[in-house]
């Protein structure tokens, strides 16, 4: 068989994206999606991220919400956490302040 060379895809990971859904004067409302970026299936995902300043996050769905110090921190729901390769999911959130764009970092067991 032939090869191109460089690093076979990972079997097991995950990529998150992130996107605002709808602000409002004092608030919004943000939705991640949680894509399994291997063909190996996860049992979980974890997503961490710094909230932009002076914005708090007020409630979370479809995910269970922690944190780590500055980062914040999404971890699956127990009716989510499992996906086959290729598939994907999605978390929501409201929170006060102005919504940014913040870097999304996933981890996946």
């Amino acid at each position: 068989s032939g090869s191109t060379g460089g690093t076979p895809p990972p079997s097991a990971g995950c990529s998150a994206t992130y996107r605002t859904v709808s602000s409002w004067q004092g608030g919004y409302q943000a939705e991640v999606t949680v894509k399994n970026t291997g063909s190996s299936s996860i049992s979980g995902w974890k997503v961490s991220w710094t909230q932009p300043s002076g914005s708090t996050i007020t409630q979370m769905w479809n995910a269970t919400q922690g944190s780590s110090g500055a980062l914040t921190t999404a971890t699956n729901a127990s009716y989510n956490g499992a996906l086959g390769g290729g598939a994907s999911t999605t978390f929501g959130y409201t929170a006060n302040g102005t919504a940014g764009n913040p870097a999304l970092s996933c981890t996946s067991s």
